[in-house]
């Protein structure tokens, strides 16, 4: 359905809306793209020629988190340690984010999102074209120090969650949520029945997909978490057990025992890269 919203008349940059979000529509020879204000949130990543790289639920909620794409985790991940009734993953995918550029050149479109939450500034840099690169940078403008754990909370569009291996985690130590221990990584990874591990290690994680036969290759760079994440047979919000076959969630992330006591002025950054290998 996101990628039939495109834009028309040659313009690479359109406004639109679609199940009561305000969304940016981006079309550009080498890829399309779709952007919610609501989070900052891509949607939609398309190389040309290519498959989505996204997997996005079909139905939104009414009010709340949209899931799929890329989801900002921010300023923490998963529940907060001190407030329960405030909101898993943050305020940042419930906030509406500012667009402050857009351009485009003959290698794709850059776009940079921005907000703003009492003393922090968070802003979302996407360099889109053959390959989605996602920067995302944190400004403390507190008089005292304070934690930050955050995540690209990344949804990859695959043929079968069970016809997938991700090879690049081996030797990985982290802890498994579900089981609640730590865990060790031995040779690929593949998902049985549900998965939640945090592996306590960035760098390069590669989706090898067999029922489409291709290969996703994200590189975490130097973040100090790389999470893996499906439900399983957990049911999930207005998400029909088919349509959630469709995704594997492998996320940029500094969290747990990795999340960051940020000093007054300092910066945090997360980055994201993936390609079609």
């Amino acid at each position: 359905m996101l990628a039939l919203l495109r834009p028309v008349d040659g313009q690479p940059f359109r406004w639109a809306e679609h199940q009561g979000r305000e969304l940016l529509l981006v079309e550009h020879p080498r890829c399309t793209a779709v952007f919610s204000r609501q989070g900052g949130q891509l949607l939609h990543f398309q190389p040309r020629g290519e498959r989505p790289l996204l997997w996005c639920a079909a139905r939104w909620p009414k009010i709340g988190a949209i899931r799929g794409g890329v989801p900002v985790c921010w300023p923490w991940f998963g529940r907060h340690p001190m407030e329960s009734g405030w909101p898993h993953h943050g305020w940042a995918r419930l906030s509406d984010w500012r667009l402050t550029g857009k351009e485009a050149d003959a290698t794709g479109v850059r776009l940079n999102w921005r907000l703003e939450l009492h003393d922090w500034v968070v802003e979302l840099e996407a360099e889109l074209g053959d390959e989605m690169h996602l920067r995302l940078t944190t400004r403390h403008r507190d008089s005292e120090a304070c934690v930050l754990s955050h995540a690209l909370h990344a949804y990859w569009r695959v043929s079968d969650v069970a016809r997938v291996g991700l090879l690049g985690l081996d030797g990985a130590e982290g802890r498994d949520l579900l089981a609640r221990e730590p865990c060790r990584q031995e040779g690929e990874l593949r998902i049985l029945d549900g998965c939640h591990r945090v592996f306590r290690r960035g760098g390069k994680v590669t989706i090898q997909d067999a029922g489409w036969q291709r290969r996703i290759c994200i590189d975490g760079g130097d973040n100090a978490n790389t999470v893996v994440w499906h439900p399983g047979t957990q049911p999930l919000s207005d998400v029909s057990w088919a349509e959630g076959l469709g995704f594997v969630a492998v996320e940029a992330a500094a969290c747990g025992q990795d999340s960051l006591t940020l000093a007054p002025g300092e910066e945090a950054r997360l980055s994201l890269k993936a390609r079609v290998g």
